[in-house]
C-alpha cells in the first residue's frame, strides 16, 4: 500500500504542474530558491513532479517494479525511508554540483534510483520487465544501464530532468540498505564494489567538470583544464551573485516602491543595471 501511495500522490502532484504552470515553477528545483530564498521544500516536491506522462511512466514503472519488492520484504517502513533518503541525496547532490549555476531540474528518479540500487542488494536475484524488451532483465545490469543513460543525459542536458539526482539517490539508497541491513547487502562483495566504484567514478566526474567544459573543448581541438575552468566558474558565480543582488533590490521596489532605496542602493541599482546592458 506504500508503494501505491506514493505513485498516487505523485501522478497526483505531476498533473496539477501540468494544469498550473505557476505551481509547477513554486516546486520546482532551483539551486537559487533553495539557497537564497530558503525554499528547501523544493528538495522533495521536484521529485513530485515531472516533464512530461513519458517521464512520469518510466519512473513509475521503475518505483513499482523494484520498491514493491522491497516492502513485501522488509516492510513499508524501510522501502519509505530508502524512498525519501534517496529523493534528499539527489537533490543534495545536485545542489552541490549546480549552487553557483542557473539550473532547474524536476523528477522523482534520485529516489527511483535509490529504490532500484538499494533493490540489487536487498532482493538478490530481482529482474524487471521493461515494455520495449520482451524478456527480463537483471535487476544489476537494469541499474547500469540506468546510471548509465543518467550520466548521459545530465551530459546532454535532455530535457528539463535531474539527471545528476540519479547519481545521488542511487548512492544513497546503497548506503541506507547497507546501514539497515549490512550482513544482506555485502553477501555480494563483489557487485558491491562494482556497482559502488561506478558510482563513485561518475560521481567524481560531475562534481570536477559539472558543466563539462573539458569535454566542450576537446571537441573544439582544445582542452579546458586548471585555472581556466576555474576562472570560468568563478565568473559564472559572480554573474549569478549580481543578478540576486538586483533581484534584491527589485523586488525591495515592487514592495515598498522606489523611494525605500537609500542612497547607496539606488547607485548600486544602476550600476547593475548598466553592467547588464553593457553584457547584452
Amino acid at each position: 500500500m506504500a508503494t501505491i501511495a506514493v505513485l498516487v500522490i505523485t501522478g497526483i502532484f505531476t498533473l496539477i504542474a501540468f494544469q498550473k504552470p505557476h505551481l509547477l515553477e513554486k516546486w520546482i528545483f532551483d539551486p537559487r530558491a533553495i539557497l537564497v530564498n530558503k525554499d528547501y521544500y523544493r528538495m522533495y516536491t521536484s521529485g513530485l513532479i515531472h516533464a512530461n506522462w513519458m517521464h512520469l511512466a518510466v519512473n513509475a514503472i521503475s518505483f513499482y517494479s523494484f520498491a514493491q519488492v522491497i516492502e513485501r520484504h522488509y516492510g513499508p517502513s524501510t522501502m519509505l525511508l530508502i524512498y525519501g533518503s534517496s529523493v534528499l541525496g539527489g537533490s543534495l547532490l545536485s545542489l552541490i554540483i549546480h549552487r553557483n549555476h542557473e539550473y532547474r531540474a524536476l523528477g522523482a528518479s534520485g529516489g527511483v534510483c535509490g529504490i532500484i540500487f538499494a533493490s540489487i542488494f536487498l532482493i538478490p536475484g530481482t529482474s524487471v520487465m521493461i515494455f520495449f524488451v520482451p524478456i527480463p532483465i537483471p535487476a544489476y545490469l537494469y541499474a547500469v544501464i540506468f546510471l548509465i543513460y543518467s550520466f548521459i543525459g545530465q551530459r546532454r542536458g535532455i530535457g528539463r530532468v535531474g539527471h545528476d539526482a540519479h547519481l545521488g539517490g542511487a548512492i544513497i539508497g546503497l548506503l541506507v540498505a547497507t546501514a539497515l541491513y549490512p550482513d544482506t547487502v555485502l553477501s555480494q562483495p563483489r557487485m558491491f564494489a562494482a556497482v559502488l566504484s561506478l558510482s563513485v567514478l561518475i560521481l567524481l566526474v560531475l562534481i570536477l567538470d559539472p558543466l563539462h567544459l573539458i569535454e566542450r573543448r576537446k571537441d573544439e581541438g582544445t582542452e579546458i583544464t586548471g585555472d581556466e575552468r576555474e576562472r570560468r566558474y568563478a565568473e559564472n558565480a559572480e554573474q549569478n551573485a549580481r543578478k540576486l543582488e538586483l533581484d534584491a533590490l527589485l523586488e525591495k521596489i515592487s514592495e515598498n516602491g522606489l523611494s525605500s532605496l537609500s542612497d547607496k542602493e539606488r547607485a548600486r541599482l544602476e550600476e547593475l543595471s548598466k553592467e547588464i546592458r553593457e553584457r547584452r
